[in-house]
Order: structure tokens, then sequence, then C-alpha cells
């Protein structure tokens, strides 16, 4: 059974999950970056972009690797992939994340604007979708072959997955910085009423960890 989730997603004190003015000096955004100091260390993260197993472990490499368990597809804002605004300028730009990103699995980017696939190393594809939310994730089922698939934000892109319904798990990592301004991910969004409940709480030294999960989907036996 294919599930839709969102993992790993952080926000700050005051519910930003971006900091303001990105580009390409600043891929979060200003600030941005101070979100994630409990998923950098983690050995799931080091593995996903390097390919050894250095890292920390604990509660948020918990968490990280929660992350990618059994995700057979990615749904990712075009923000995520890259501070190019408007129609593609030209081939070149590949992803913030270099030659290697830490997807490995195909990758579907929202877009106003046409551009062929890109194969990456470690077996990340990135697909460009025109055709809006529901075209991904149409596409990314397939795709996923019966495992899950992620939304990997930003926050506008699970904004817009929420309130059609189409989510139905998330984890937060609620980091202890304020960002002042920026994209905030509940913005609008009447959680409680779209049928979301906490089904767990926990608390590392760098990030308190919830997972909201919509009624009626819980995890497959």
């Amino acid at each position: 059974m294919t599930r839709v989730r969102v993992e790993g997603f952080t926000i700050s004190l005051d519910g930003f999950g971006a900091g303001p003015n990105q580009d390409l000096g600043n891929p979060l955004g200003v600030g941005g970056a101070d979100l994630h100091q409990w998923l950098f260390p983690t050995r799931t993260l080091q593995r996903a972009l390097f390919g050894h197993d250095d890292g920390a472990t604990g509660v948020d490499d918990d968490f990280a690797a929660r992350g990618f368990d059994n995700v057979g597809a990615w749904i990712l804002g075009r923000n995520m992939f890259g501070p190019v605004r408007g129609p593609w300028p030209d081939m070149n730009w590949k992803g913030w994340w270099g030659e290697s990103p830490p997807y490995h699995v195909p990758t579907f980017i929202l877009t106003h604007h046409a551009r062929p696939s890109i194969e990456m190393e470690g077996g990340t594809i990135f697909h460009f979708v025109t055709g809006g939310i529901h075209e991904a994730l149409e596409r990314a089922r397939v795709t996923a072959s019966g495992r899950d698939v992620r939304i990997g934000g930003g926050a506008h892109t699970i904004q817009q997955y929420l309130r059609a319904g189409l989510i139905d798990e998330l984890h937060i990592a609620i980091s202890p910085v304020l960002l002042g301004a920026g994209a905030r991910l509940f913005e609008g969004i009447d959680m409680r009423a779209l049928g979301f409940e906490c089904v767990q709480f926990v608390a590392s030294e760098k990030a308190t960890h919830v997972v909201l999960r919509r009624q009626g989907h819980g995890c497959p036996t």
C-alpha cells in the first residue's frame, strides 16, 4: 500500500520552514541552514550524500533514517531543485546537491516550464512535471511500485498536497531557532480539520520530532 509522507521537514520555533531571500548563496533562505543542525551530522545523511557511515547516531539519526525507509519516489517544488525562476535559461543547473543527490530514486519536480529528465549518479532521476500536483503524484505512485511517495517540500508544495487531502503522515522536526520571516508551513492550514493527530513526540538535544497522522491512515501491518 503506497502512502504519501512528509519526512524530516524542519520548521523554526516561529513556524518557518525556510528563511527569506533564497538565492544561490542561501539555498534555504537567509538563516535557513540553521534549521537543519539536527540532520546534517546524522549517519543517514552522511551515507546518503557521501556513502560513508561516519555520522552521528541516536534519536535524530533514527528519524532521518525513517525518512528514507520504503520510499520509492520523491516530489519536490521547483525551489527545492534550484534558485532559477521563470523559463530555464539553459540546461546547466542540475540541482543543489551536485552530481550525486541524496534521493536515490526517481524525483518529480513541480514546475511551469518543461525540461527533459536528468539522470544523476546514485539512482536519482529528476523528472519535470508541468501538470500540477495530481499529475506528479500519479506518476510518482506508478514509479514507486507499491512503495511510499515522499513529499520533500518546500512549504508551499506541502500546503498544496495537504489542502488536497493527499498526505497521510508528516514527520516535522522543530528546531530551536527563530527565523523571523520566510515560508510558514502551516500558514492558513487547519490540521485538525484535515483529520490529523499527533501520534509521536520525541525530543533530542537539537530538535523536537513530531509525527502527525491523518485518522484512518495508519501504517500498514
